[in-house]
């Protein structure tokens, strides 16, 4: 399995990086690949061209409905129904309860929304896309919000989506190779309860579980990554990482 980091910006796009977008392609045993997107969010869909794969999309998971993390969406909806070679094939769209409707109001749709470009269906358990099984996790936000859970070869990522600190977040992480952890806050500050983690709760996470090598994502344009990278290795000795767009690790 690959990821490869789309936009990784926390809460909106900065001036280096698109919001929330991360990238998984695996192969099956006849050696076709596919390829899923976690997230969607708000510029993702530029740089997604630069890998040649928003045509080539066989489903995407949102964590989430706040724009950062679905809102380009609506770009991929007028490339795959205005595409020169005609409408693209309809793909399957996860999310939260809602997904359609909202989706349908972010590009001011009525009736079906977007209906002919993608099959909306909302999280219920596991789903399988190809080599990919996919488990959503809800965790803790202001809105319905999950982190997944995507095998494929016998390998698992994690990855958090947006959420406070809670026990789901040990769920998620138990046992996986790669755990991709957002960090928006900074350790010590007078943060909001049940919104985000900051670097040295991801830390803790990656650490309580075992988690042999972690990637720290969603690092709002007014902090600097380095910072939530030194909160996490205070607490946490494994292989750290910060996501850069564009980069590609294998899991």
């Amino acid at each position: 399995m690959r990821l490869v980091v789309i936009g990784c910006s926390g809460s909106f796009a900065g001036p280096d990086a698109a919001a929330s977008c991360y990238l998984l392609e695996a192969d099956d045993r006849a050696g076709r690949t596919w390829r899923i997107l976690l997230d969607l969010g708000s510029g993702a869909l530029g740089p997604l061209q630069r890998f040649g794969t928003a045509e080539a999309l066989d489903g995407v998971f949102f964590s989430h409905l706040h724009p950062d993390h679905c809102l380009d969406l609506c770009g991929l909806y007028v490339l795959r129904k205005y595409h020169p070679a005609g409408p693209l094939t309809r793909i399957p769209v996860w999310g939260p309860a809602g997904v359609a409707a909202r989706m349908a109001r972010a590009y001011d749709l009525s009736g079906p929304g977007m209906s002919a470009e993608f099959d909306f269906r909302e999280h219920d358990g596991a789903v399988a896309v190809g080599p990919f099984r996919v488990v959503p996790v809800p965790v803790v936000h202001p809105v319905p919000a999950y982190g997944f859970r995507v095998s494929a070869g016998g390998r698992t990522l994690a990855y958090t989506g947006d959420t406070g600190m809670c026990t789901a977040l040990d769920e998620l992480a138990a046992d996986v190779d790669v755990l991709l952890a957002e960090a928006s806050f900074r350790h010590g500050d007078d943060n909001p309860e049940g919104l985000h983690l900051t670097g040295h709760q991801a830390g803790e996470v990656a650490a309580r579980n075992g988690v042999p090598r972690m990637l720290i994502t969603h690092v709002p344009p007014w902090y600097g990554v380095g910072d939530m990278m030194s909160e996490a290795a205070e607490v946490y000795d494994g292989h750290l990482d910060a996501a850069v767009p564009g980069a590609t690790y294998r899991v």
